[in-house]
């Protein structure tokens, strides 16, 4: 149903509630709806349990999770940490000790060998293990797979082993408490297997679902409520919660209050809940932002690249959000707000309060370093005033969306209009991709003339991947294409929705994305993929979250089908050597230098992927094969894309958790290719009705991705150029352990 359709059901204020979903997670074990079969009825009402739960629960028992005690201090982890010696009353009784002691620790228990007494069935000894003990047996004749599970069992040695006494308790022989793998977060323990047990079905569960009725005023005149604040000193000189202005949009009956309502009752439950308002001249409330501990903690890891999404500006209720990609590639919120007062001081206002607000305490706070948004001339002006050295990009799933909506027509028309409009924006990485596909587009479709096409071209410089490979992006632009979080947010704005029932399917949808990403969190440390022998590969797999570590082993796989030509040293010192690498089935080629300095390697490809994207490139692979070096420099891997990137170090500088991307500049186009490039941006369109047999735009484009900077030249390039094959060689420069 569209937004227009929802406009004309009639919605009673009383009864907003029942537009809202149920819930989202099973009420007993807590794992997600979208991780079940399909919700089941129990105590608490009809799809409140999960498959699991619900089946359990109909046979008179309740699966229930051990209550997770708060992380404990090392010296009480001592206390409940097994011993040799120490005595039991039963099997039972042991597990249940050892179970708690996992828990802490972070892993989980599996009963593995024991010795029974055949006549009595007595167990004379139990061996209690981690559940990633042994390895997993290939069965004999199984087929290959594509995708194999990742790897749970990884020989952990950890165990604990009882035997019985003469007495008829049972005491410990054996225990190792050492594992070969991380932890799973505290966190995440309440998914830990064996912290879930069976008990027997209390039918008086208690169930709370009463809701907080009171009412906070409708008056709108509220700047007396904020006369008293403390720590004035955070913000910044100028900063001013007071717009000069009438507010352009006016605001619906009863949002106000829902608004104070809402952002009061977080900072109740939630200390470290900020929140900032800002009135009109009229003393009306005018524009708010909100950010919780979560979102404050999320951008102190990941704040290198926000993206602005206004997407909802033209709406009643103009929400606007603060986005960004977590180590896992999901889209993570680091803030939200309303702006009802669309000017050049409102969003001035709006990006330093979420500076301010993104300051933990005791922090001194970071500025990203790479912005991208809409292309709206007043939010672009309000970034470089507030963060003048962060790189700004037309964030390239804005103009798709933008293009969705203003092309509306040859979209509804054209059944692979979208995906070919898609594959020209989203997935060319060369300048001559890109020009060749959007003509190819435009051609196709008979869109030479379309003013919106034209003017779109025309600014592709500051959206177009092409020309921003030098900045980093952490690849936002895939994680929004695919990602669930900002529609489930803004579902629910209808002016007739009740303002406050929209909040609670707010913090539903971000309770959700959350939980996902605790379940990334917890698979991760539960979990290693299946890989060949390979050094590089191992350390990739034990450095990278699973998802960041399949597009590495994608730029692997392609790798060892690529092949290397030798070009020249650099300016004849020797501490520098250039290769032409090609992949097979792609027409292009990219170089890469490899320098040594000071024993330190340095590596730069004409791609850019790592530039762009903070993950090494196939190109860079090969080079280092070729000159036998099987581990790349730590350097090399940004911890934010890391299993532990939100574990601090004492090296982490509060403004700058992120490691630097080093920036190469070995690729820029070529002398010709300039002069055709401004010639293209003004009459592309005009020069495809032309005859392109008298055309010399194809034997021009030829030459974009294969150019150098650095005293390059094609001529230099292509003299006794040397083919060193597709395979792996081990015959090159001694290996290399340099980092």
């Amino acid at each position: 149903m569209n937004y227009e359709q929802e406009q004309e059901i009639e919605i009673q204020h009383n009864n907003a509630d029942d537009l809202l979903d149920g819930p989202q997670r099973c009420l007993r074990c807590g794992i997600s709806a979208n991780a079940t079969p399909h919700m089941r009825r129990g105590p608490e009402g009809r799809r409140t349990l999960c498959n699991a739960c619900g089946i359990a629960w109909a046979k008179g028992k309740m699966r229930k999770v051990i209550d997770t005690e708060a992380p404990l201090d090392e010296s009480t982890i001592s206390q409940i940490t097994p011993s040799i010696g120490m005595e039991f009353e039963s099997e039972e009784k042991a597990y249940e000790f050892y179970n708690r002691y996992a828990g802490q620790v972070g892993f989980s228990v599996r009963k593995s060998s024991s010795d029974k007494s055949v006549s009595s069935n007595l167990t004379r000894s139990r061996t209690f293990v981690c559940s990633r003990e042994g390895f997993r047996k290939d069965k004999k004749g199984q087929k290959e797979v594509k995708k194999p599970r990742p790897e749970t069992r990884i020989g952990c040695p950890a165990r604990l082993t009882i035997k019985i006494a003469p007495s008829g308790t049972y005491s410990v022989v054996d225990f190792v408490a050492g594992h070969n793998h991380q932890p799973a977060p505290p966190c995440t323990a309440h998914m830990l297997r064996s912290q879930r047990v069976f008990t027997d079905f209390d039918a008086n569960v208690n169930s709370n679902n009463s809701d907080d009725s009171s009412n906070v005023g409708n008056n709108e005149n509220i700047r007396g409520n904020f006369d008293n604040l403390d720590n004035l000193g955070v913000f910044g000189e100028g900063y001013s919660n007071v717009i000069r202005v009438k507010r352009m949009r006016e605001m619906g009956k009863g949002d106000c209050g829902a608004i104070l309502k809402y952002l009061m009752s977080m900072q109740v439950t939630n200390p470290n809940f900020y929140y900032a308002i800002q009135v009109d001249e009229d003393d009306k409330l005018t524009n708010i932002f909100w950010a919780d501990e979560k979102m404050r903690e999320d951008f102190r890891v990941f704040g290198d690249v926000v993206c602005f999404d206004v997407s909802c500006k033209g709406n009643s209720r103009p929400l606007v959000l603060f986005l960004g990609v977590n180590n896992h590639k999901q889209v993570v919120l680091f803030g939200a707000g309303f702006i009802y007062d669309e000017s050049f001081e409102s969003y001035k206002w709006l990006f330093e309060t979420f500076n301010i607000g993104m300051k933990l305490k005791g922090k001194k706070g970071r500025n990203p370093k790479t912005v991208l948004s809409d292309n709206n001339l007043v939010v672009i002006n309000a970034i470089s005033i507030v963060w003048p050295r962060a790189n700004f990009r037309v964030c390239t799933w804005h103009v798709y969306q933008n293009a969705c909506k203003n092309l509306n027509h040859i979209f509804q028309g054209s059944k692979t209009f979208s995906k070919d409009f898609a594959k020209c924006i989203y997935e060319c990485e060369t300048e001559e991709e890109f020009i060749n596909g959007w003509r190819n587009m435009v051609e196709k479709y008979d869109l030479i003339n379309n003013e919106y096409l034209i003017k779109l071209f025309n600014e592709k410089h500051i959206w177009a991947e092409p020309y921003s490979r030098d900045i980093f992006t952490a690849d936002i632009k895939s994680s929004l294409q695919t990602e669930t979080l900002t529609n489930n947010l803004k579902k629910h704005l209808n002016p007739q929705l009740d303002l406050f029932a929209y909040f609670k399917h707010f913090e539903r949808a971000l309770e959700e994305n959350r939980y996902a990403e605790l379940q990334a969190d917890f698979n991760a440390s539960q979990s290693f993929p299946r890989i060949p022998q390979s050094k590089l590969l191992k350390q990739a797999a034990n450095f990278y979250t699973p998802n960041i570590f399949e597009i590495f082993r994608k730029e692997f796989e392609m790798f060892v089908d690529s092949v290397l030509f030798t070009c020249n040293n650099n300016t004849g010192t020797g501490t520098g050597t250039d290769y032409r690498v090609g992949v097979m089935d792609k027409n292009s080629e990219q170089f890469v230098r490899f320098e040594i300095n000071n024993e330190k390697m340095s590596v730069f490809c004409s791609c850019k992927k790592f530039e762009y994207m903070g993950i090494v490139c196939c190109h860079v692979l090969k080079v280092l094969d070729f000159r036998n070096i099987k581990e790349l420099p730590r350097k090399y891997f940004l911890k934010r894309w890391g299993r532990n990137a939100r574990v601090r170090n004492e090296d982490d500088d509060d403004d700058d958790v992120s490691d630097e991307v080093a920036v190469a500049s070995v690729s820029v186009p070529l002398s010709q290719h300039e002069e055709l490039e401004e010639q293209e941006t003004h009459h592309l369109f005009s020069q495809i009705n032309q005859d392109h047999a008298g055309s010399n735009f194809g034997q021009q484009a030829f030459y974009v991705a294969p150019q150098l900077n650095q005293g390059y030249s094609m001529q230099g390039l292509l003299q006794s150029q040397q083919f060193l094959g597709n395979s792996s060689l081990n015959n090159g420069n001694n290996n290399s352990s340099l980092h």
